[in-house]
Formats: structure tokens, sequence, C-alpha cells
């Protein structure tokens, strides 16, 4: 019988939580034991009582979770754990299996990833779910993205500091804001949705033809450079990392748009690899004093090149948005999503009922990391400047 520990997020202002009761209760069904921390919880208002209620047994604190697991569970990367003074990594034992969002091509995680190899740690990141329609319960990019392209818009909306609105008074009418959404996958659909009920003026801006039909559908002015569909569209319809040559000519199509827009949704991302850099310093330079730029590509480096990852940041008048966990402020239907969504994968990792997972399931493969000191993920592998 394997141990699933759900250890408490510690990244800043992340309320998330890996597994609720209704979860708990399903794995327990499944066979496995669980083990919460104390307060995991917490941020989406479920207690410890409720977890005991469900079948899981409560650590004495983060150390012991970690200590006793065979699997963890998390929501975010693993991180330095100030009370305990070390690495989340260094907590794991030895050939724990590690499943989380994991973002291994990130520049700023490859420390983490060789920390893994070096601890003999099987990661899985769950970023790493392949779009296909067994995966859809897994999917924690799709469930993810739709949150976060609402939450982008509040976050604008919070620090534009004049109406979205088109608004009428006795002195005069005040225009509505110009919203540019680059990227319109889930995130971006979400984000020109809002956006419209919100009453801004929303452009979108997306080099796959069936996602630019996806966008026009929801009534928005669709922009942008149109490229050959064998250079842009990747596995199962995903967009594909541009040449340098086409990259500049996306560069010379946004310039215009960047310049005109009040707010600006940046969520172009290629799975598993660095996202593109699309908005520049000097595109940024042109836009108005009171701008807003919501830069949610950034646990993959980010689509602008002024964004701080992690951070908000004004520069040159424009307010950057970079922090990392937009669904952690949504913590509570973050937390039902993406909770079954690792039920779905662990339950197909161990659909075999022996603790050997299928290395021949498309599934698996495509989000496994690191496995008995190797890296597996060919986005990372890519980004370290290891492929094959």
């Amino acid at each position: 019988m394997m141990l699933i520990g759900i250890p408490k997020e510690i990244m800043v202002q992340e309320n998330r939580v890996a597994a609720l009761p209704e979860t708990v209760e399903k794995f327990v069904k499944l066979g496995f034991e669980v083990m919460v921390e104390p307060g995991a919880g917490a941020g989406v208002f479920v207690t410890d009582d409720q977890y005991q209620s469900a079948g899981a047994v409560m650590g004495a604190d983060a150390k012991d979770v970690y200590d006793k697991s065979d699997i963890i569970l998390k929501v975010k990367e693993p991180l330095f754990n100030e009370p305990f003074n070390t690495h989340e990594i260094d907590m794991m034992k030895k050939s724990t299996i590690l499943i989380t969002f994991l973002h291994p091509a990130t520049p700023s995680n490859h420390d983490g990833v060789k920390k893994l190899q070096e601890k003999q740690i099987t990661a899985f990141t769950m970023d790493g779910i392949p779009r296909i329609s067994r995966a859809q319960r897994m999917d924690p990019l799709t469930s993810m993205s739709a949150i976060t392209g609402y939450k982008a818009i509040i976050i604008a909306a919070g620090h534009f500091p004049k109406f979205i609105p088109m608004i009428g008074t006795s002195i005069g009418m005040i225009k509505p804001a110009n919203i540019l959404v680059v990227g319109t996958g889930v995130v971006g659909l979400q984000a020109i949705a809002t956006g419209k009920r919100l009453g801004g003026v929303v452009k979108a801006v997306d080099i796959r033809p069936d996602a630019r039909k996806e966008a026009e559908s929801l009534g928005v002015k669709v922009v942008g450079f149109d490229a050959p569909p064998e250079l842009v569209i990747g596995r199962g319809g995903y967009a594909k990392a541009l040449p340098e040559e086409w990259l500049e000519k996306e560069h010379q199509a946004l310039a215009p748009l960047v310049a005109d827009a009040d707010i600006i949704v940046l969520s172009a991302l290629v799975p598993g690899e660095v996202a593109q850099t699309l908005i520049t310093r000097e595109m940024v330079e042109t836009m108005k004093p009171g701008s807003v730029i919501v830069d949610v590509s950034i646990d993959q480096g980010g689509n602008c090149e002024m964004t701080d990852p992690g951070n908000e940041r004004m520069y040159n008048g424009v307010y950057i948005c970079g922090i990392k966990n937009i669904p952690g402020s949504l913590p509570v239907h973050a937390s039902w999503l993406y909770a079954n969504n690792l039920y779905y994968f662990v339950e197909n990792l161990f659909k075999n009922k022996t603790t050997e997972f299928d290395m021949t399931d498309e599934i698996v493969k495509d989000a496994l990391v690191t496995h008995k000191g190797e890296l597996h993920h060919q986005g990372a592998r890519k980004a370290m400047g290891l492929s094959d």
C-alpha cells in the first residue's frame, strides 16, 4: 500500500491544495493511504477534521508528510521551506514520486529539475498532459486556464486607472478601453469573454487559423498576420515556437497593436517549452502611461521582455503583472478542478494495479520529467541544451 502525501503549499499567496476530502475518499477506495499536512486545506476552507472524516491521516508537520510519503501531490513546484531551513526536494525520500506543476523548461526551474535528478525522484509535470480525448479529465492546463483568463482581466481592471466600458456622463462620453489578447487558447478565450462583459473593445491575436476562428466566434476582431500552418500548428492543435525570421514578422505585426492598447493579456504558449518574447522593451515604451500588461505566460518565461517573473512592476508608466499563481487567487474552484485532475492522473498512472507505471502510455510519457536520475522531458532538455 502506497502513501500519498498532501503538503501545504508554501508559495506566497498560493491557497490551492492538491487534494480535497472528496478526492481523498476516491484515493482510499483505490487502495492508497493518504496523509495531509495540518492546515493544508485552510486556503479553501477545508478543515483537518474534514480530511480525517474522508479517510486521511494527519501528519505532524510538513517534514512528517515528506518523510513518510511514497507519492507527493502538489500544486506548484518545490521551493525552499523557510521554517525547516531546507528545500522541499531535499525533504523527499529517494525515489519518491512527485506530481505537480513543474514547468521544467522554464530557466528559473532548471536547478530544481537537476535536484530532482540527483535525488532520484520520479517527477511528473501536470503541464505535460497531452491534448487527447482520453486525457481531458486529467488536463489542468485547460481547467486552470479558464480561471487564469477570467482573473487576468479582473487584475487588469483593478490596476487600470480608467473605466473599461463606455460611460456616458453629463460632461461627455468616456471612450471604452482597448483590450488586446495575444494567444486565443483557453486562457485567451476566457479573457476575451470577460473583457467583452466588462465593456472593453477587444482585439485578439493568434497565429493558428482554428484558434482565430474560435476568437471570431466570440464576436471580436482578430488581427495579426498569417504564417504557414506547418510552422505554427503543433501536436494537439497547440502553437509551435516560431523560427526567428517569423518571430520578427510577428513583432512587426504586433507593434502598432501594442501602441494602441490600453490593456494587454499575454497567453501565447508552446507546451513544455520556454514562452517566446512577443512584446519587446521598445514596444512597451510606445504604450500610453497607465496602460496594463498581464503576462500570464510567465510560468514558462513570459511573453513580455519587461515582465519580472513572480512580481509586479511599473515600467515607463505601464503596470506589468508577472505573478505566477493567478489560479491560486480563486482557490476554491481552482482546487476542486485541479484535485480532480490529479485524481484521474494517478488513477491512470497505476491502472495496472502495481507500483510500476506504464511507460508506453502517451500520457505518462509526456508528463514524465525525471526518472531514475535521467531527464526525460524534451522541452526541458531543449531549454537546457541537452536535446538529442
